[in-house]
């Protein structure tokens, strides 16, 4: 009798320690792995001008347009399009809207102007102003409906200061993106901390 409770209790701890186990595997395989560095606005280290040291490429036929970001001044902007950068969003889009002497526009999916991520920004209106290689997001009529659309300066647009969320400057290629012709795509999109 008293092998078999010896047995019994000795199986009941057995399959005690093994199903405490299996619920640790089934937590760790559960458990959501990074899919990106998850940079903030606040991660990046900010120079002259307020212009962060981190900065995105946009690879075109006509080569690359470099551009850093204003973090202080539009800070969920900014770690928005970081976000949308790093999930390859960005990667052959085409800048959909050019006129000349205003803006070269990309960021829509469909292409047409009329698309986004799926998710509006609340608009971040700052004391910057609109010079040639502004970096700005693109809305409609609603100052919070800015999304994934953003538009590059190509002069001094002062009508437009106050009035869209400016959130970075071109600092590499300004001579290029006079040359990006309606349906250019943005072969890719790149972000360098």
């Amino acid at each position: 009798m008293k092998k078999m409770t010896t047995l019994m209790l000795a199986a009941l701890i057995l399959n005690f320690g093994s199903s405490c186990t299996n619920d640790n595997k089934q937590k760790t395989e559960t458990e959501p792995t990074p899919t990106s560095s998850q940079v903030t606005a606040n991660d990046l280290k900010v120079g002259p001008e307020d212009l962060s040291e981190a900065k995105a490429t946009i690879k075109t036929v006509h080569g690359n347009i470099v551009f850093k970001f204003y973090p202080k001044h539009a800070p969920n902007t900014t770690t928005r399009i970081i976000q949308l950068i790093e999930k390859g969003f960005y990667d052959g889009l085409t800048f959909h809207r050019v006129v000349p002497n205003f803006v070269i526009q990309g960021g829509d999916p469909l292409g047409n102007g009329t698309g986004g991520s799926g998710q509006n920004l609340k608009a971040e209106f700052n004391s910057l102003q609109h010079v040639k290689g502004t970096v700005a997001m693109a809305r409609a009529q609603d100052p919070d409906s800015a999304d994934s659309q953003f538009y590059i300066a190509l002069n001094t647009l002062k009508n437009l200061d106050g009035k869209y969320t400016i959130f970075g400057k071109v600092v590499e290629g300004l001579d290029l993106i006079e040359k990006v012709r309606r349906g250019d795509k943005m072969l890719s999109v790149s972000f360098e901390k």
